[in-house]
């Protein structure tokens, strides 16, 4: 019988076909027999993921309806269903899957792929077939055909789909019950907005939120240092006593027990060294080292950078790109160093080769688990291939072919000279640079060379010089915001904000928030429920972001700590080390605690009954024009009809008393409100009343 193998996409798909002769069908493609396939195959493909976890209302009539009574959302055992228009291509994988004794899984090599081949393979309801699995890290037709020679056993493919489904389930349960949750309880406030919750999202808009606190909350304060401009007989240079003072005083107490004063002086030049440096070059690119460098020199958003990486992938210029390595095995640096020359002249980019030898700092088989580091493929394509890439593609592809390059180019070095100089025994510090070799460095020219600090001119041990003595103030700075490149490095590495000695060691073992795959698309996630926004590469927690934070400030839901705990024990299941049964059982007792806890939570973090609606917010539909909706305004409510003619307003304050979307909601639907209290009038007596809304206009009713 001929294997069935499964693709993930149909790009995936067709690039396995490229290996061998093939003939296209509706919905699969047929492979002629070959040396590999001796009776032939079947190529198929889905379409992403084909199959997704069906929605609370199709377990219990009660839970189609968002109500703090219908909560927790705890099925005793999870259903699947066929993606929405996604049945036709399912039903011909089924059919294909039916007639056949072997099937491959040759869905992308990693936990998701793994995850989307089984959650087919089970939802067709075929059973007792021998499954292999086709792990490679290049779509070229060499690897293509060395992997399917080399198949695996399914072993491994099925511990990663028990801890990918896991995963799954879990988020599905976090999201379906705290995004009810806190939207129920905020709505109950006046904020009608749906507050999309995650275990991976939401702790790490809160890490964005704590950084935009410490920016508004810091006050920038003085300190003093003491700075000598010196003149030497072959040039000037400057120099820093070793003081950073909070109070003028101390630099001038400091001065005075030198028996200086600020002003001119003599001193001489107490030490002179001056050492050879390297720097050796920078090593190969993970997925999140690519992301960080291409938003530091391009502005490109993580997003953008995994999908042209999908693009080189498939067009076989790259290895595979959702790598957490920064190292390769001996096998890739043979065909690389093999290749080197024409890589240079592809690129050009001469230089003389400094070794051909593998070095640990790249290549390192023990460190090499899934997948290796991006790398060119053996695949060389022409110049003009290059040139007719889109502009990001060819700009990532010549950052990992200047990356991979370095490994056979020399080191960077330079001269640094360490000068003390000394005045009435105060010493003044200072470091110069001089650039020897550019070395690896010419690999990657810059439209602007870094700042660098004046070479200092020549200068002999013990020779005197003039000193001019100030005591000089600067400022403290703020925290700088993240750029989008730096909410990847943070969310890797944000064990370094754990209190807790033993969380932030697991945020280490775990690398952080999210996974090589999945951070991108979190960072996505979150602008597109407007939790934050990027303007100018410039990330900020939007309005609504601000009060998700505030409402979930204490709560688990906020600590990066928690979701690491869970990656840490899904880990384990990937191993065979632990149960996907008690993870869920876990998670299960988590989203009954914070149902308990919530609620009282948000009393204790300050959550006023009545909040003041988000800026744009659908509050009511207007009740004059019946077209448009009343929205939320900076200093008034308004119908979105404005612009075609529609007049309809609410003042945000009446009479002193802000009023909120509840009021609005009330006059829109009811024609007036409960009574409100705390009205002020003209002469400044309290009083409380009703408004009501007559012709457009509010009027006070007693």
């Amino acid at each position: 019988m001929k294997p069935v193998i499964v693709a993930e996409k149909p790009s995936q798909a067709k690039a396995y076909g490229d290996a061998f002769k093939t003939v296209k069908r509706d919905g699969y493609m047929e492979v002629a027999p070959n040396p590999i396939f001796p009776e032939g195959a079947f190529i198929t493909w889905g379409i992403g993921h084909l199959v997704e976890l069906k929605e609370p209302k199709a377990y219990d009539p009660k839970w189609g309806k968002w109500s703090l009574a219908s909560l927790p959302i705890l099925p005793d055992e999870y259903q699947f269903q066929v993606a929405r228009g996604k049945s036709t291509q399912f039903n011909i994988i089924k059919k294909l899957l039916k007639e056949t004794d072997t099937v491959i899984n040759a869905c992308d090599v990693d936990r998701e792929g793994s995850n989307i081949f089984y959650s087919i393979y089970r939802q067709t309801g075929v059973r007792g077939k021998q499954i292999k699995r086709l792990w490679i890290n290049s779509l070229e037709v060499d690897e293509v055909r060395e992997g399917f020679r080399n198949l695996r056993d399914n072993k491994e493919d099925l511990r990663l789909y028990e801890e990918a489904r896991a995963r799954q389930i879990s988020d599905w349960l976090v999201g379906m019950n705290g995004s009810r949750l806190y939207s129920l309880l905020l709505q109950e406030r006046g904020i009608h907005e749906v507050f999309a919750i995650g275990r991976v999202q939401t702790p790490t808009v809160f890490l964005i939120y704590q950084r935009q606190k410490e920016i508004e909350a810091f006050k920038p304060e003085p300190f003093y240092e003491i700075e000598g401009k010196f003149k030497a007989a072959k040039g000037s240079y400057k120099g820093k006593a070793k003081l950073k003072a909070k109070e003028r005083k101390k630099a001038e107490e400091l001065l005075a027990a030198h028996e200086l004063t600020a002003g001119k002086a003599q001193g001489h030049i107490k030490e002179l060294k001056t050492a050879e440096k390297h720097i050796p070059p920078q090593p190969l690119h993970s997925l999140s080292s690519l992301q960080a460098t291409a938003n530091r020199k391009w502005k490109y958003s993580p997003q953008k950078v995994l999908s042209a990486m999908q693009k080189l992938y498939e067009k076989k210029l790259v290895s595979y790109p959702r790598t957490d390595s920064r190292h390769i095995t001996s096998g890739e640096f043979g065909y690389l160093s093999a290749q080197v020359e024409s890589y240079q002249k592809l690129i050009d980019a001469p230089f003389p080769i400094a070794s051909r030898t593998p070095k640990k700092r790249f290549v390192d088989n023990s460190k090499v688990q899934e997948h290796y580091a991006i790398i060119p493929t053996k695949s060389l394509p022409t110049a003009r291939r290059i040139e007719g890439l889109p502009q990001d593609e060819r700009n990532l592809y010549e950052e990992v072919m200047r990356t991979t390059l370095g490994m056979f180019h020399r080191d960077y070095r330079y001269a640094e000279t360490k000068v003390v100089t000394d005045v009435n025994g105060l010493e003044f510090h200072t470091t110069g640079r001089t650039e020897l070799d550019k070395g690896w460095k010419s690999l990657f020219p810059t439209s602007k060379e870094a700042k660098q600090d004046p070479p200092l001119p020549e200068l002999a041990l013990h020779e005197q010089v003039a000193a001019a003595i100030a005591i000089v103030e600067g400022m403290t700075t703020a925290p700088k915001p993240y750029t989008e490149g730096q909410l990847i490095a943070m969310m890797k590495t944000c064990g370094k904000f754990a209190e807790d000695v033993a969380d932030s060691e697991i945020l280490k073992e775990v690398e952080g928030l999210g996974t090589e795959a999945t951070r991108s698309g979190i960072i996505e996630t979150i602008k597109r429920h407007n939790y934050i926004e990027v303007k100018r590469n410039v990330v900020s927690v939007t309005e609504k972001g601000r009060m998700l934070c505030q409402a979930i400030e204490g709560n688990l839901l906020s600590s990066p700590s928690m979701t690491a705990k869970w990656e840490s024990y899904l880990k384990k299941i990937g191993k065979g080390e632990g149960s996907s049964e008690v993870f869920l059982a876990t998670i299960g007792k988590f989203i009954e605690k914070i149902l308990q806890d919530v609620p009282e939570q948000l009393r204790s973090n300050g959550m006023p009954d009545q909040m003041p609606a988000l800026q744009g917010t659908a509050i009511a539909i207007c009740p004059r024009c019946r077209k448009g909706s009343i929205v939320s305004r900076k200093g008034s409510y308004g119908c979105t009809e404005h612009a075609n003619g529609c007049k309809q307003s609410f003042p945000a304050v009446f009479l002193k008393k802000r009023l909120t979307a509840k009021h609005i909601e009330y006059l829109c639907t009811k024609g007036k409100t409960p009574v409100i209290k705390g009205f002020v009038s003209k002469n400044g007596k309290k009083f409380n009343a009703s408004l009501e809304l007559e012709e457009g206009k509010l009027k006070i009713k007693f």
